[in-house]
């Protein structure tokens, strides 16, 4: 019997040990829930103020600036015309401001995603003992269940839009380290010792000759940042996060089958905007670096 049955703790020692996690947790949330929501209060007001001029500035001075975007990052006619009948489509529809919420909240969340990702990508190829610490962290964040972590971010904040930032930021970062580090690890060791021979310092190495070379995977960190932003949409609207997402969830709970597949239709669109323009925009900067350092 003994080896039939797996060794472990007993009920009452797991009800314990997880009261235990539980009560350690709602502790530390009544204790510095309130420090940690001043400290993410710039975020929610940006996020709040880039939405409401997406949704209070007239719809074509909007839409001529994202095609504008759009055809300055892809220099090509047929993904900006493409984006315009995309963007036309979904305001004819009706889905016009749900979108707008939605491109607000993925770009604060990209955002927020460079502005971190890039220097943790940058010391992670400095030190491979970094990396050896960094890595298995991303791992768990890349295979935990969305839900999971979830959790404690309610907890502590509530539902709203700090949250949902949060939680997708979390979901999408991962690419964006591991490929800022992969991108500065791939420089030749030879054009580093180019560098080297022009008494280049450490800084200016990596300002002029490792950031440059690296910026086409860079640039696809981003655009992986961004698709798995979009794709947190639905579930960030079940913690408060208005936008596309919040209809996909309606329609669920009431069987509404037009609803769900015209706003997933529209989430579909933007993240094909998106991919193009940014993949476009990187096999430039490609080309561009192959001309210079080749």
């Amino acid at each position: 019997m003994d080896w039939i049955e797996f060794p472990s703790l007993s009920r009452g020692d797991l009800r314990l040990l997880r009261r235990t996690v539980d009560e350690s947790f709602k502790a530390f949330t009544r204790a510095y829930g309130e420090t940690l929501e001043t400290v993410f209060e710039p975020l929610r007001q940006f996020l709040i103020g880039l939405e409401q001029l997406l949704l209070t500035s007239p719809w074509p001075l909007v839409l001529a600036a994202i095609v504008g975007i759009v055809f300055l990052m892809s220099r090509s006619w047929r993904i900006t015309l493409g984006s315009l009948a995309a963007l036309m489509a979904i305001g004819y529809l009706g889905m016009w401001e749900d979108t707008m919420r939605t491109i607000a909240m993925v770009a604060v969340c990209t955002l927020t995603a460079i502005v971190l990702g890039i220097p943790i990508g940058i010391a992670m190829a400095r030190s491979d003992r970094l990396q050896a610490l960094v890595n298995p962290v991303l791992d768990l964040m890349q295979t935990m269940p969305v839900f999971v972590y979830l959790i404690p971010v309610v907890m502590i904040f509530g539902l709203g839009k700090v949250p949902g930032v949060i939680a997708v930021v979390i979901y999408a970062i991962p690419p964006m380290i591991r490929l800022t580090n992969l991108g500065i690890r791939l420089v030749s060791p030879d054009v580093l010792e180019a560098a080297d021979a022009f008494g280049s310092s450490s800084w200016q190495k990596l300002r002029n000759v490792q950031l440059p070379l690296a910026l086409p995977t860079i640039m696809a960190g981003i655009n992986q940042c961004i698709m798995m932003s979009l794709a947190m949409v639905v579930v960030a609207s079940m913690i408060g996060v208005r936008g596309l997402g919040q209809p996909v969830l309606q329609a669920i709970n009431n069987q509404y089958f037009t609803l769900g597949v015209l706003n997933g239709l529209a989430i579909v669109a933007i993240a094909i905007i998106f991919d193009r323009a940014t993949q476009a925009y990187g096999k430039r900067l490609q080309k561009h670096s192959e001309v210079v350092h080749g």
